[in-house]
């Protein structure tokens, strides 16, 4: 059941990746536009070569030779690869196929890094209970990892940043608390 309902999200989410056309982005005319530069151009085709050559299936995209990269989808990406640690900041996603529930959340928590997570399930309840086990600075059931409010905290754990931003929990973390005292009468002192 597991392995099915990763095949028909598999197939989902190529069919949309495929429609991610990358171009030109003084033309505004696609969706994605260039990485920064040809040094993240290499190291992303280097993430892609060796997830592939350890295994994975290359579903859609690949590799590039201008700072016009394809999305890039790639099913299968397992511990061995450093895609599964290393995140790609260029148009690569990768999906990591869990077991089960407790192999999922094994997964999420694998990594020195914890910004943003989401749980996607039919039952919210369970969701909730999954995302109190992820090590995260934020996780979103039923919705993407990408949302930001500017009344809500923003920040990860681990080597994903300390503190906060946003809202009273942004201001508590870049305030220092501070007691000063102003005597306003000659103190009275027993000894």
């Amino acid at each position: 059941m597991v392995a099915a309902v990763a095949d028909e999200f598999a197939a989902k989410l190529a069919a949309k990746v495929q429609t991610m056309v990358c171009g030109d982005p003084r033309e505004g005319t696609t969706p994605l536009g260039a990485v920064v530069d040809m040094g993240t151009v290499e190291r992303v085709n280097r993430l892609i070569d060796d997830a592939v050559g350890k295994g994975a299936e290359l579903l859609c995209g690949g590799k590039a030779e201008s700072v016009l990269m394809p999305a890039t989808l790639l099913d299968g990406v397992t511990e061995e690869m450093q895609l599964y640690r290393d995140e790609s900041f260029g148009p690569v996603v990768s999906m990591i196929r869990a077991k089960d529930e407790a192999d999922a959340i094994r997964i999420a928590n694998d990594s020195e890094y914890g910004l943003s997570a989401a749980v996607f399930t039919r039952d919210s309840a369970r969701g909730l209970q999954v995302a109190r086990q992820i090590h995260s600075g934020i996780c979103h059931v039923n919705g993407p990892t990408v949302a930001d409010e500017a009344q809500m905290p923003f920040g990860g754990v681990g080597s994903s940043g300390y503190g906060r931003f946003g809202g009273k929990a942004g201001i508590d973390s870049f305030t220092e608390l501070r007691w000063i005292t102003v005597a306003s009468q000659r103190g009275h002192y027993p000894i």
